[in-house]
């Protein structure tokens, strides 16, 4: 059997941006099943579930080792380069060690692990554009009552909660005039907008609540008062009540930006996930907090304002943490993993198997 450093490069050579991960789900199906005898199936979703019968355990509960195949743009051909212990990609991609790195010390861990409980390990789909593998997971075919994601930055650390977070996509209309000849027939949607997005708090507006405006497409002609502004905007929250607040103020002021202007506006409100954090004392993070312990380490529990599987799992009844895979520089070209960090993550997930077993 090939290396953990040969099995993250082989993983990341196969593409498997957002959406195309099917190459990589079929060959994870076949590498499980013929290095771990695992029972692989898929759920309606297309998400992999692989399970893993114990060894040397009389546990007959499974946990749940979870991590996500598809990769952030550009993800095309990408080619990991090993140099001076450390990996990188050769051209203009991302490396892909978010989260294959991931996946790579799972099965690194459940294969050489001299004992181990029964292991659902889950691999999902889309979790880069909105956690979607995670949001459509039939849990329903799990057994496992608690579930450990390798999709953290920091090997010694465990993310246990996470915020409330809204979607706005937000359409204005106003009225269509030429720019140059009568103007003041026109309303302009772009300058709505702009109106309201001056208007309104935005960035880090408190140590656990942001909002961002993200995208704006609107126009058709340099000299045409625009009519109609499509946005994509957010907040995010650890305290539930604050996101909800904040989102009906952004709402507020695209409103009477649109009022003031005569301009109407379409609103659709999304709750992507709600804000939950595991007690410090949950069966989860002691496991966890063991396994890096007997890694010789200083186990640290964090909370975030990001999203993750295990928030989107948590909140579906299925207590989760995220533990870290050990990589730099996620969704940038110049990220990188150390094959010794590679390889320390690894021996913390096996760490973790033997405080489970």
């Amino acid at each position: 059997m090939s290396d953990i450093v040969d099995t993250f490069c082989e993983l990341v050579r196969i593409d498997s941006e957002s959406g195309n991960e099917e190459a990589v789900i079929a060959h994870l199906s076949k590498l499980f099943e013929q290095e771990l005898n695992a029972e692989c199936t898929r759920d309606e979703y297309g998400n992999l579930i692989a399970r893993v019968a114990g060894r040397n355990s009389t546990k007959s509960e499974p946990i749940m080792l979870g991590a996500h195949a598809d990769t952030v743009k550009p993800g095309i051909g990408i080619e990991p380069v090993v140099k001076d212990g450390v990996i990188r990609s050769a051209g203009e991609t991302i490396l892909g060690a978010d989260d294959k790195a991931g996946i790579a010390e799972i099965f690194e861990a459940v294969r050489t692990a001299e004992r181990r409980p029964p292991v659902e390990i889950v691999i999902t789909r889309s979790e880069e554009i909105g956690l979607l593998g995670a949001k459509n997971l039939d849990l329903s075919v799990l057994k496992s009552e608690l579930g450990f994601i390798l999709d953290g930055e920091e090997p010694d650390t465990i993310v246990i909660g996470g915020p409330t977070h809204v979607s706005l996509d937000i359409d204005i209309t106003g009225k269509a005039a030429h720019a140059g000849m009568e103007p003041e027939r026109g309303i302009s949607a772009i300058r709505v907008a702009a109106q309201a997005i001056a208007s309104m708090p935005e960035g880090r507006l408190d140590e656990e609540t942001t909002a961002n405006v993200g995208t704006i497409h609107g126009g058709m002609i340099r000299n045409g008062v625009p009519e109609k502004v499509k946005i994509q905007a957010e907040c995010r929250s650890l305290d539930d009540d604050k996101c909800m607040r904040q989102s009906q103020t952004m709402q507020n002021a695209f409103k009477s930006a649109a009022d003031r202007a005569g301009a109407t506006i379409d609103i659709n409100e999304n709750i992507e996930y709600a804000a939950s954090k595991l007690p410090e004392d949950s069966p989860g993070i002691g496991l966890a907090r063991s396994a890096i312990s007997a890694a010789g380490f200083d186990p640290k529990t964090l909370v975030i304002t990001g999203g993750t599987d295990a928030l989107v799992l948590t909140g579906r009844g299925l207590p989760s943490v995220v533990m870290g895979y050990g990589g730099g520089g996620a969704h940038t070209t110049g990220e990188y993993i150390e094959v010794a960090v590679l390889r320390r993550a690894a021996g913390i997930v096996q760490q973790l198997l033997y405080a489970a077993a």
